[in-house]
């Protein structure tokens, strides 16, 4: 092969091609145990050695004699074995092709999967307890009930109640499963439980290879939920291993949790058809529509992804969207909030929309309420209507707490809420505020995206800066975090004095990641304004000030160090202070489930003859699961107690 480095700028401007997962399984599969061993050490600095040649094919060079040559398909990505060749004589099976193919990024499946779970699936039973649970330790002992029941009973009960007690007749009579799907949970529940025993530092390219083999079988299958969380899991352990600055533990955390419960409930036969999950964004008939908008929010993604989508409201107050998502990044998001929309002919942009409507006829609607741009589709313009007018008048007209304690319990992510609130002053990058409801807490405002090129915290930080300002807002409630909103657009309070002064043709609201506020979108004078109450240092927060911190640390130590790390926390004085924390604070099963982790994590088995043998990653996988489980579902149940 002959490689143009001057077209190219030379080595290491290009970055490496995808690769389908199980072109990558393959190849390290394919190796000898000797170069599986040096892996890890080749995969290094590969993607800095990267050319383009003329003919558009992707170049790494090994020395004077090997060169690796990746040429993609039409769609940018390798999907056969044979478009990745190198020249050495131990090719195909050799360390350099397995090297760049394991630098290179894991393309998504060809077919769009399913959107990333919200609130994990373990978590229900603490989202049905609602705000009005009571706080502390015995609402999160309330709604964990049932969930720790079962997940602590697999943990203790081990390999005998692990993927494989269900079974191919297990599988048919419960859940409606296949045989060949309930086999492929298993293998991946397997995979995923030694992944989770090795950890990031243990949780190489050889390990990653297991999961992406065991995440196609899931596919072919038909489970393609569970083969995006496998996916995610090695995304993640990538990341981590890279030091990527995007990556944080507590979402690769959650990620093992993710993939750990759908493998296992699937391969225990247990599982509904539901937890399948499905491989097309179904559009169906939605006949004729006529839709306001209500904000408009940026698309940022970590996988160079960028646009906007604005948020729509039916007549019926059924929720819309219409989105516009390419490469391109942040430039990408930036640009396309002014963007023409393209529906069905509709002469408008995003801005337009956001403040205007549609009547759509012919409409083709996605299971999340996103509009299909078919070719039968026809949109025309319409009027919109200021919030609180129509449609729109009942998303203010209830108490935040009681629009998040009728959010369902699963979903892809949180609905929209708006409400009514009075600026008491900034703590960090949020804003403390409080409804203007008798009684009500303190909520925090959080940008909905931290980048700094985007408005939203720059726009936090001005109305920060206005104690005693009352607003409007519209944003998505962070059920991770206590009493936090997340907003998308703001806008004056009807009949309110001090409030924000917008331009007529905004039509009463900002949007918070593309609007900038000014001074003059603020009252005159900082002294006009009556700060209700002082602004304390932080407001209180349930979820920090429990010790469950202590049980979400030891969880993490073991996705970052892997069983070793948790069975080394076992040896030292922490499991004591762990227990008898939790147990102070009420939390009797969080110290059991804790307890139990610690001790299986530190079991060391011995054979028949004495000597020291493997412990079962699978009944530690099951220890940590229970854990993970308890603890999703103390937090979120703190979380709804912190909206009351």
């Amino acid at each position: 092969m002959s490689i143009d480095e001057s077209s190219t700028g030379g080595p290491g401007s290009v970055l490496l091609p995808s690769v389908a997962p199980e072109v990558l399984a393959e190849a390290v599969e394919s190796l000898s145990g000797r170069l599986r061993k040096k892996l890890d050490a080749a995969i290094e600095g590969c993607a800095a050695g990267a050319v383009r040649a003329a003919d558009g094919s992707v170049g790494v060079r090994f020395g004077e004699d090997a060169v690796v040559t990746l040429r993609p398909g039409p769609s940018g990505v390798v999907t056969e074995a044979d478009q990745a060749v190198c020249g050495c004589l131990l090719a195909p099976r050799c360390l350099h092709r397995a090297a760049v193919l394991g630098a290179s990024p894991i393309a998504d499946p060809q077919e769009p999967a399913p959107p990333a779970p919200g609130p994990d699936p373990v978590t229900g039973p603490a989202a049905a307890a609602g705000p009005g649970a009571a706080p502390g330790a015995s609402a999160a002992t309330t709604a964990t009930t049932a969930t720790t029941a079962t997940t602590a009973a697999r943990a203790v009960a081990g390999p005998a109640a692990g993927p494989a007690a269900g079974g191919a007749e297990g599988a048919a009579e419960g859940g409606g499963l296949t045989a060949a799907q309930v086999r492929a949970a298993a293998a991946l529940w397997g995979a995923a439980a030694e992944a989770l025993a090795a950890g990031v530092t243990a949780g190489g390219a050889v390990v990653q290879a297991e999961l992406l083999r065991a995440a196609h079988t899931a596919r072919i299958a038909g489970l393609p939920r569970a083969e995006a969380a496998a996916l995610r899991v090695v995304r993640g352990l990538r990341a981590a291993r890279d030091r990527s600055a995007a990556q944080r533990l507590a979402e690769l955390t959650g990620a093992f949790r993710e993939l750990l419960y759908t493998a296992g409930l699937l391969a225990s036969g247990a599982a509904g058809a539901g937890l399948t999950g499905a491989v097309r964004r179904s559009y169906e008939a939605g006949g004729s529509l006529r839709v306001y908008g209500l904000c408009r929010e940026p698309v940022l993604s970590a996988t160079g992804y960028g646009g906007v989508a604005t948020h729509l409201l039916g007549v019926d107050g059924a929720h819309y969207s219409v989105s516009d998502v390419r490469p391109g990044g942040l430039s990408r998001a930036r640009g396309a909030g002014a963007a023409s929309v393209a529906l069905g002919g509709a002469v408008l942009d995003h801005a337009g929309l956001a403040r205007g409507g549609l009547r759509v006829v012919g409409a083709t609607v996605s299971p999340e309420g996103r509009l299909g741009a078919g070719r039968g589709v026809r949109a025309t313009a319409v009027g919109g209507v200021a919030w609180g007018e129509g449609p729109t008048a009942a998303l203010f007209s209830r108490p935040a707490a009681e629009a998040v304690a009728a959010m369902p319990a699963e979903g892809a992510e949180p609905g929209l809420l708006g409400c009514d609130v009075r600026v008491v002053g900034a703590s960090g990058d949020h804003v403390l505020v409080r409804e203007l409801t008798p009684g009500a807490p303190l909520l925090r405002l959080a940008p909905a995206h931290p980048h700094p090129e985007l408005p939203h915290a720059a726009n936090l930080r001005r109305i920060a800066g206005h104690p005693g300002l009352v607003l409007r807002v519209l944003g998505r409630p962070d059920l991770d975090r206590a009493a936090t909103l997340r907003p998308l657009a703001a806008g004056p309070v009807p009949g309110a004095e001090h409030s924000l002064r917008l331009p007529p043709e905004w039509l009463g609201r900002a949007d918070l990641g593309y609007d900038r506020l000014q001074g003059a979108h603020f009252p005159g004078g900082a002294e006009s304004l009556v700060p209700q109450e002082s602004a304390p240092a932080a407001g209180a927060d349930p979820l920090a000030d429990s010790p469950l911190w202590r049980v979400r640390r030891l969880l993490e130590a073991g996705v970052a160090g892997g069983r070793r790390a948790v069975a080394e926390a076992a040896r030292g004085a922490e499991p004591a202070a762990l227990a008898a924390a939790l147990r102070r604070a009420g939390f009797g099963s969080a110290a059991e489930l804790a307890a139990a982790l610690t001790a299986e994590a530190d079991r060391r088995p011995r054979d028949a003859f004495g000597r020291l043998a493997d412990a079962s990653a699978e009944r530690y996988a099951w220890a940590w699961l229970a854990a993970a489980a308890h603890l999703a579902a103390a937090e979120r149940s703190l979380v709804a107690a912190s909206w009351a």
